[in-house]
């Protein structure tokens, strides 16, 4: 919904605001600043994209080792829910915690409930209850079994006491062992139906749920993102370049949130705690709004090579055209952002340090690594072959944001049409 609030103000609302101001939209300008943003090229960008450009395989190579090695940690991402170990010392909630576990050994404010649905005076269930009596006696971070029948003497809740932290790696294993193996063995009969509950359940449970459908959105985006950008730029190799660029971009973000958090390389230097999980429902947030912005980048970028291509039909000076009029924007506007988010890289809670950090680190590598290097190289190699759009795919609408100034000569892109246009007054 931002988003369509934020294309729907940009095309109505804001130009009339500017039609209003006119020339006062100038007003109160920064003396030295002001003079720099009138060029529409700029020399730091133009000069870096030229260096790139005259070795192209050089910045693909390079840019792409770069991200990958980046992104080799992410093999060891393990996700999960942070729990009361990870909170600073000095919060109440954890002193009282430490207390708690100090006093009373073996107890605990969020105990595994085993709930079982059937007749619990019958044979089966306390045959049942007795095995798993038995069977968690040998497990270390679970206490001693307390049952509780309702009055209807059809439900059955085994509240199982969790040592340490019940968001724990000790206490997830434990329940995950009660799920796969020891419920299963003491309830045999299919008739009855056995469920294990509680905070360490219910955080499995979210865990597991952020993974199953992180490919399913992995897969949506992407698939809609290449129809969309093939569409808009008349392009396969442009869609496919962008979607893989950006994936690299996310994946190292991913990468050296394993590395700093799970590895603890060099996360004191940040202030952040060692962690044994990165949070469940981080990874998939990240890639919805890394890939997200990434791309209004990259169409941004985009948009500006195309139309120069198509003005000049000089695919290198595309390009550095592109590069040099809008890298000052994109490294701006990611800068914003890496500044907002850096705010919450400096919070107490584990969860919103892992989020900030990884999108900080992952924009700045955008604007960077990716936007500087990797995406003019790789065009640069590619040349014309960039605007490829296989004779099937004809059919699709031309459509173009902005139109070339009159007067310039409109270079037809390879494999769409064979006519040259001139755009007259």
């Amino acid at each position: 919904m931002v988003g369509l609030v934020s294309v729907a103000a940009a095309l109505t609302l804001l130009p009339a605001l500017l039609g209003l101001l006119g020339d006062r939209v100038n007003s109160l300008r920064i003396p030295y600043f002001g003079r720099t943003a009138d060029r529409e090229q700029s020399r730091f960008w133009s000069r870096a994209v030229g260096q790139v450009i005259r070795r192209p395989l050089t910045g693909v190579v390079l840019a792409t080792a770069i991200l990958f090695l980046m992104t080799a940690p992410v093999l060891g991402l393990q996700s999960g829910e942070a729990g009361v170990s990870t909170l600073p010392d000095r919060l109440a909630a954890k002193q009282g915690y430490l207390a708690l576990n100090a006093e009373f050994p073996g107890e605990t404010t969020d105990p595994v409930e085993i709930v079982i649905d059937g007749d619990a005076a019958s044979p089966g269930v306390r045959a049942g209850i007795d095995r798993l009596r038995e069977r968690l006696a040998a497990e270390d971070p679970l206490g001693r079994m307390e049952p509780a029948t309702n009055q209807a003497g059809d439900l059955t809740v085994l509240t199982v006491p969790i040592q340490g932290d019940p968001l724990g790696e000790d206490a997830v294993d434990a329940v995950r062992g009660l799920r796969t193996e020891h419920v299963p063995k003491a309830f045999p009969d299919p008739e009855t139906e056995v469920l294990v509950t509680g905070d360490t359940a219910e955080s499995i449970d979210e865990s597991d749920t952020m993974s199953r459908w992180l490919p399913i959105v992995l897969a949506f985006v992407l698939g809609l993102s290449f129809v969309i950008l093939t569409v808009a730029f008349r392009s396969v190799v442009v869609a496919a370049k962008a979607i893989a660029v950006n994936l690299l971009s996310v994946g190292a973000a991913y990468g050296l949130l394993v590395l700093v958090f799970h590895e603890g390389v060099g996360n004191e230097l940040f202030g952040f705690p060692q962690v044994d999980t990165i949070e469940a429902w981080v990874p998939l947030f990240l890639f919805a709004v890394l890939f997200g912005l990434s791309m209004d980048y990259h169409v941004f970028l985009l948009s500006r090579i195309r139309e120069r291509f198509r003005q000049t039909g000089d695919n290198s000076d595309a390009v550095a055209h592109g590069v040099g009029s809008t890298g000052r924007i994109i490294t701006g506007a990611a800068l914003i952002i890496v500044a907002v988010f850096s705010g919450f890289a400096r919070g107490d809670l584990v969860m919103f340090q892992q989020m900030g950090f990884g999108v900080a680190v992952a924009l700045l590598l955008d604007a960077t690594v990716v936007r500087l290097v990797l995406v003019p190289a790789a065009m640069e190699l590619l040349g014309e072959r960039n605007w490829y759009l296989p004779s099937w795919l004809r059919w699709l609408p031309d459509v173009q944001v902005e139109r070339a100034e009159p007067g310039l000569r409109i270079r037809p892109e390879p494999g769409i049409c064979r006519r040259r246009n001139t755009v007259t007054r």
